[in-house]
């Protein structure tokens, strides 16, 4: 027998000894493994505690079929409503009749829309199928509509923009109702439509419609009844932004009010009609507000008692008295926040009703009148034209950009806050600063 040579031997016993302790550490290894698993300790820092709960225990995958409104999107029942009538039409032309059951119906069939219908918006607004003439009016379009889709985010409305023409004959400021009549039927969840023009702007970001003041009324204007009935004033009220509630009389007055529009054979009838009722019309074409003041004065019996004419806030404010003041507006709100802790306090967007709510003691003060110092709810740019460019002779196409460049950041600056953001000058939309801690104390 071959012998092995002792320098075999001590390898092999070093190979062995090697092995022995790598499979203890192994073996300790695992055990300590087992131990931090079964026993876990933040050795990283003693004075941070584990999270009770994890983003996904508090948010389930069941949560986003319910929507942001605790609606049920992935739901419709084979149950037969309105919408599997082949008689229904979405057009203004063909009248309906029992929408306040058919509505009550399908919102049974849809209980997760039933609660908050009352409260329920729908924002409308829109522009023309073609280009601007003017060569920046796409721009302040598009401005005026995110300055529409921020206040619709901000408290939770739907909101559709529009550039088609839902009737062919009826264009212009003819062309919301078709419109409008639409969306009630598309939108049977909803309580309230709210037509805003395109050349108007949300300029005060926390206010809310007092829904609870019109519960009696179906139509909520901006106008003056002395205005209407006294003085027939063409100017008596305001059609460029009304609230019209989803129900069988708002359906029954559209019909009436579009009668007389383009598309009725008596329309160019009804523009004389209007122009030698309203004493300070100028021209003789039948448009929608003049309509809409013809019928309160002549079906006053009729309409009147749910046409709310609202002139205590600015539900639609004329720019060229607002634009001026909204400097000495922001100074007033400064001043407020300098002085209470709270309203100063970063918050998330998803929030800031609350805070508007926090805010409104201090205003009190500051009234809703033309002097007011509280932010105007709503500046319309009538007469600017900003697509077409062809603005009212008053006053220059300089005022009126000029204007809207002011009244759209003043906006855009409530907006900003909530990403930490500030425009110094309203006057300059390319130019924004980080907003310091606790501003503006």
């Amino acid at each position: 027998m071959t012998k092995t040579p002792l320098r075999n031997k001590a390898s092999s016993f070093l190979t062995d000894s090697f092995h022995l302790v790598g499979g203890a550490t192994v073996a300790l290894l695992l055990v300590w493994v087992l131990w931090s698993f079964l026993n876990p300790t933040n050795y990283f820092s003693s004075s941070v505690s584990e999270p009770k709960t994890t983003v996904s225990e508090v948010f389930t995958p069941h949560d986003c079929a319910e929507g942001a409104q605790g609606v049920n999107l992935r739901y419709d029942p084979p149950a037969p409503t309105f919408y599997d009538d082949p008689s229904l039409s979405y057009s203004i032309e063909k009248p309906i009749k029992n929408w306040d059951e058919k509505r009550k119906e399908w919102l049974k069939h849809h209980p997760s829309f039933a609660a908050g219908a009352r409260d329920r918006i729908l924002l409308l607004s829109g522009s023309q199928p073609a280009p601007c003439r003017n060569p920046i009016g796409d721009h302040l379009l598009l401005r005026f509509f995110k300055n529409k889709v921020d206040y619709c985010r901000i408290h939770g409305y739907d909101i559709f923009y529009n550039n088609a023409f839902f009737h062919p004959k009826m264009t212009k400021f003819w062309a919301k109702l078709p419109l409008v009549r639409s969306a009630m039927i598309a939108h049977p969840e909803t309580e309230w439509i709210w037509w805003v023009d395109s050349d108007a702007a949300f300029t005060d970001m926390d206010f809310k419609l007092p829904l609870e003041r019109y519960r009696d009324h179906n139509l909520i204007v901006h106008g003056w009844p002395n205005l209407i009935y006294e003085n027939q004033s063409w100017v008596s009220l305001n059609a460029g932004i009304f609230l019209i509630r989803n129900c069988q009389w708002s359906i029954d007055f559209m019909d009436v009010w579009a009668s007389m529009g383009p598309q009725s054979p008596d329309y160019d009838t009804w523009g004389k009609t209007q122009k030698s009722t309203l004493k300070d019309k100028l021209f003789p074409e039948s448009d929608d507000q003049s309509a809409l003041v013809y019928l309160l004065l002549k079906e006053k019996e009729k309409w009147a008692d749910k046409i709310y004419l609202e002139s205590e806030y600015c539900f639609e404010g004329y720019w060229l008295i607002i634009v001026g003041s909204l400097d000495k507006i922001t100074n007033k709100y400064v001043e407020i926040e300098r002085g209470v802790r709270r309203l100063r306090r970063r918050h998330a967007e998803k929030v800031s009703e609350y805070y508007g709510e926090l805010r409104e003691p201090y205003l009190k003060e500051a009234g809703h009148g033309k002097e007011s110092l509280r932010r105007p709810f709503i500046t319309h740019f009538t007469g600017c034209q900003p697509c077409s460019g062809d603005h009212n002779q008053m006053y220059s196409g300089e005022s009126c950009r000029d204007g809207m460049e002011k009244a759209l950041n003043f906006a855009d600056n409530q907006v900003l806050r909530s990403f930490g953001l500030v425009r110094h000058d309203v006057l300059n939309s390319s130019s924004v600063s980080p907003l310091r801690f606790d501003f503006p104390a």
